[in-house]
């Protein structure tokens, strides 16, 4: 197979195709959205590149910079067995994000998100929005994004392939059904993790008056205005979406609506916090139980930072555990970060944290997370997901590959998902002992001598970047291929490891 196109290759591309047009690097970042030094880095090949921008770059310039076909999937040769060190921040909250995303819509004025994450995930729902008529402007170097809705929604021109490789599609629901009687959503994607209903989400929705039918690839909403949740409105599933879509039904019902059930989670928070800023007053946020103050308008334009993300976080104090580096994790949050760590310290990690300070939004709480090599036992009880303060539903799958390294065996139960415990099991490829045990167990032996591997990327976006962690840790040159499911979830991942002491090539098929 032919190994690809290279970053330095691709550099010089773009380099040569600037000086023909006689731009500077920082003009070319203008064009694009980002600064000069990220195209200085592009063209030095220590850039790592999303299609994105691939497709961006070559418009800007008119070249074509890699083949094109039905896909160019992008892939990451890693050179393993090296230690890391130094610090890292922790980027903003992908599920925070697009849920403030699809809250954009309950305003009629400008939306201005700050330190938007750049992952693909936040891509396909700006597509969508501007396929609708919502103006969308990166600014202040390609940090921040500035959404400006149209006085009319055209929902006929929705761009319905990049709706249709997001679940966060689902989120429209609530904002849509305040400005639509009748409307049409096609099915969410997203990761592959089995079946996962959208019954509960119906349930919570339907208390105003929303009714879903669902027909070959398409949900049909209609609206009936004359119905209002009278009492509480109870959630059958304490899910994070669920939640967030019930909030946005409830931001512009003009009364005031109890939701009981909520997931206090991370991105919940985030969205209650910025739906105050839009005027809607909610009590009761970080627990079970939220009293929304809806609005029957909202006409005001909203400034928010959205917080640091808690999943990446445990993504990078893993990259440290399995490197058996010294790493200093910042601006992590550390509400939604306590049990993990309690967990691991359980098992023998040595940690330090720092004095907690406010996050951008004013409410998060971060601190700075030091972890040093230790030797680590498995844990004497199962690792499990639970609700909000238990152990995050995403962050389980990293204890796979922190059990691995750990002394004993390790039962990982990950109940919620139907499937994303079997593609734990790809561990063993890179020298794991991990069995699966049903569709929702496995057991982790340690400790591990990786070994380096070639791979086709699982299709689910944390057991990916378990493989991708544990490929840190093998000596000699692992590829692992197609990662576009990584890079919906993580901003330059790649790049802000080699900045740590990895070595990480990013290539694509020519």
């Amino acid at each position: 197979m032919n190994e690809g196109i290279s970053l330095s290759r691709i550099g010089m591309l773009i380099k040569e195709a600037r000086l023909e047009k006689n731009w500077s690097q920082g003009h070319l970042g203008g064009l694009l959205g980002t600064s000069q030094s990220a195209v200085a880095r592009i063209e030095a090949g220590g850039q790592n590149l999303t299609l994105e921008m691939v497709e961006r770059l070559e418009g800007a310039l008119g070249i074509k910079v890699v083949s094109v076909g039905a896909a160019r999937p992008m892939h990451l040769r890693v050179t393993g067995g090296r230690s890391l060190s130094g610090r890292i921040d922790v980027k903003s909250s992908k599920n925070a994000c697009v849920a403030l995303l699809c809250a954009s819509l309950l305003t009629t004025g400008r939306t201005t998100l700050r330190k938007v994450a750049r992952i693909e995930e936040v891509y396909r729902i700006v597509e969508v929005l501007t396929s609708i008529g919502v103006r969308a402007r990166w600014i202040n170097g390609g940090s921040d994004l500035e959404l400006e809705p149209p006085a009319e929604l055209d929902l006929d021109a929705m761009d319905l392939e990049a709706a249709r490789r997001t679940r966060s599609i689902i989120m429209f629901l609530g904002p849509l059904m305040h400005r639509f009687n009748r409307f049409k959503l096609p099915y969410a994607g997203g990761c592959d993790l089995g079946t996962r209903t959208v019954e509960p989400h119906m349930a919570a929705l339907r208390r105003f008056g929303l009714e879903v039918a669902a027909t070959t690839g398409v949900y049909h909403a209609e609206v009936d205005r004359s119905v209002v949740p009278g009492r509480p409105i109870v959630l059958t599933e304490r899910g994070d979406t669920v939640t967030e879509n019930a909030l946005l039904a409830a931001a512009r019902h003009d009364g005031v609506t109890v939701i009981r059930n909520a997931s206090p989670n991370y991105m919940v928070q985030d969205l209650c916090f910025f739906l105050e800023r839009l005027g809607v007053r909610i009590d009761g946020i970080g627990t079970t139980t939220l009293t929304v103050h809806g609005l029957a308008r909202i006409d005001c334009d909203v400034d928010y930072s959205p917080s640091e993300d808690p999943v990446e976080a445990m993504s990078l104090l893993t990259a440290a555990v399995v490197t058996s580096s010294e790493l200093t994790v910042c601006r992590a949050p550390i509400e939604f970060l306590e049990i993990e760590l309690a967990v691991l310290e359980g098992m023998g990690l040595d940690y330090d944290l720092s004095a907690e300070y406010p996050a951008d939004n004013g409410r998060t709480r971060l601190v700075d997370v030091t972890v040093r090599p230790s030797k680590l036992e498995a844990p004497i009880d199962k690792i499990h997901p639970m609700p909000f303060p238990g152990i995050n539903i995403d962050n389980v799958p990293f204890f796979a590959v922190i059990a691995a390294m750990a002394q004993g065996s390790t039962q990982i139960h990950d109940w919620v998902y139907d499937n994303r415990a079997i593609y734990l099991t790809g561990l063993n490829s890179l020298g794991a002992t991990v069995k699966l045990m049903d569709p929702h167990r496995v057991l982790v032996d340690g400790p591990t001598r990786w070994r380096a591997a070639e791979m086709m990327c699982p299709p689910a976006l944390r057991p990916a970047v378990v493989v991708l962690l544990a490929m840190l840790a093998a000596e000699g040159t692992s590829v692992l291929r197609n990662v576009y499911v990584i890079n919906r979830g993580y901003e330059d991942l790649a790049m802000r490891l080699n900045s740590l002491g990895a070595q990480i090539e990013t290539f694509y098929d020519v």
